[in-house]
């Protein structure tokens, strides 16, 4: 019975171990996955010393040129500085190229974003910019650069910079100006048969958003183009972006242009004041003028000393102009209200050149009765010289007197005899002619009123009329 037990314990025992080995056949157990290189082993068979990468040699060695697609976002536009010609930036500068070197089928991720140290490993385009003044890199907190790799070789270089680029001005319309700044990238080693730039298609030049500048407005469109040199040593490749600016003239119009207008106008108020105050009127016209030689000066302080005129310098010409006529109208009206105290000088002057005349006259017929018998021709040619002179200046101070609109008709022969005391012509008193004499001289402060004003306000109507709207279309109109 033990016996028989023991015989179907063995026998199941077979069966089981038989069906056993029949299962692992027929199910195949799966074979463990392989495991991914590790990134230093990547990198090292990459570009390391043992995958033959050398980085002295461009991609497509003797081959086509390498087509380099750069586009620029730009951090901040500002110190745009006339006296230098030149303008400051902040920009990201990215360039991406294909490396067929540099494709990998071994790792899984798409690309890898690597440390800037490994710029050192691989070949880099060797842009420059040709309008460039001065640039730093940033390192803070450490290197502010970006190096990615796709797996099918492409290369992205982002890198980010400050310049000071030049930027030649034409400041004939300044403080109206409108501005190009130029952005020039050129390869310095290379020939356009081993590199190419080119401007991305989409978004090649980017601006933040909340980017302002103090003075200036930047114009959403960008000059996109190429600028390829040539050189002795051949044809290379450049690409370049134009900032388009116009100028804000906020600050000036409050700094500038209305302290000059209120000058100007400061300086008519002498045409108000009376003529005989003369320390008011001298010292108003004197301090109006060097007001408005210190603005010019000063409106000079910050531009280059071109040879050209330009807008703010006409407007500064102008104002000071018409303070100083304003200064020389005043000595006008103090002349002509003091003419008739020359009047008068003159006419007793008159009257004791003909008293000397008279006197003289009276020796020479008391002479000629003694002398009748030794007269010589000489002597009459000598005495008839002395009359003709003594008749020219007669007629020369008649002149004198007509121009004071007093004819001398007024003063006549027989009044000379008279007095000094009664200096005064027939029917018309001293007062009175002073009177005349002054109110000329009012006139022409009455006059001044209207002229000056009239006259400024033509120039304003010109001035913005010419640098506003005329000057403005021909820039419009410009390429």
């Amino acid at each position: 019975m033990l016996l028989h037990i023991w015989c179907i314990v063995c026998a199941s025992s077979l069966v089981l171990l038989h069906s056993r080995s029949v299962l692992c056949k027929e199910i195949k157990l799966p074979s463990r996955a392989a495991k991914p290189p590790s990134p230093s082993g990547f990198l090292d068979k990459l570009m390391g010393r043992t995958s033959g990468y050398d980085a002295r040699i461009r991609p497509n060695f003797k081959g086509p040129p390498v087509n380099v697609t750069c586009n620029i976002f730009i951090n901040s536009f500002g110190s745009i500085t006339e006296t230098t010609m030149d303008y400051r930036l902040n920009v990201f500068l990215r360039q991406q190229w294909n490396d067929p070197r540099l494709a990998y089928k071994e790792y899984p991720d798409d690309s890898l974003d690597l440390d800037p140290s490994m710029l050192d490993s691989i070949w880099k385009p060797d842009l420059f910019f040709a309008n460039e003044k001065g640039a730093n890199f940033h390192e803070v907190t450490t290197d502010n650069k970006l190096l990615r790799i796709f797996s099918n070789g492409n290369v992205l270089y982002s890198i980010r910079l400050t310049l000071v680029l030049s930027c030649p001005m034409d400041l004939k319309n300044f403080p109206m100006d409108s501005q190009k700044c130029t952005m020039q990238l050129e390869s310095f080693g290379y020939t356009m048969n081993d590199l190419i730039f080119e401007w991305l298609d989409v978004g090649a030049v980017q601006v933040a958003d909340d980017l302002t500048l103090p003075q200036f407005v930047l114009k959403e469109e960008k000059g996109l183009g190429y600028c390829t040199k040539h050189y002795n040593t051949g044809k290379f490749t450049c690409i370049e972006v134009k900032f388009y600016l116009e100028r804000q003239m906020g600050y000036y119009l409050i700094q500038m242009y209305i302290p000059s207008l209120l000058t100007v106008i400061l300086s008519w108020v002498s045409f108000w004041i009376n003529m005989d105050a003369a320390p008011a009127r001298v010292g108003l016209g004197i301090t109006t003028v060097l007001t408005m030689t210190t603005q010019s000066s000063g409106s000079r302080a910050s531009l280059p000393k071109v040879s050209y005129v330009k807008a703010i310098d006409i407007w500064m010409a102008v104002c000071l102009l018409f303070v100083f006529a304003a200064l020389l109208e005043y000595a006008a009206v103090n002349f002509v209200s003091r003419q008739h105290k020359e009047f008068f000088r003159l006419r007793k002057k008159l009257k004791e050149q003909q008293r000397q005349r008279t006197q003289g006259s009276g020796d020479s017929k008391s002479k000629g009765k003694h002398m009748s018998g030794n007269s010589t021709p000489h002597g009459n040619v000598s005495q008839q010289c002395s009359a003709c002179a003594k008749e020219d200046e007669m007629t020369n101070q008649g002149f004198l007197f007509q121009s004071y609109g007093l004819a001398l008709s007024s003063v006549g022969v027989a009044e000379m005899d008279a007095p000094v005391s009664a200096d005064l012509p027939p029917g018309l008193g001293f007062y009175d002619i002073r009177k005349r004499f002054v109110d000329r001289a009012k006139r022409i402060d009455t006059i001044a009123r209207a002229v000056f004003p009239m006259s400024f306000l033509m120039f304003n109507v010109l001035y913005w009329l010419t640098y506003k709207v005329l000057r403005h279309e021909d820039l419009l109109a410009a390429p």
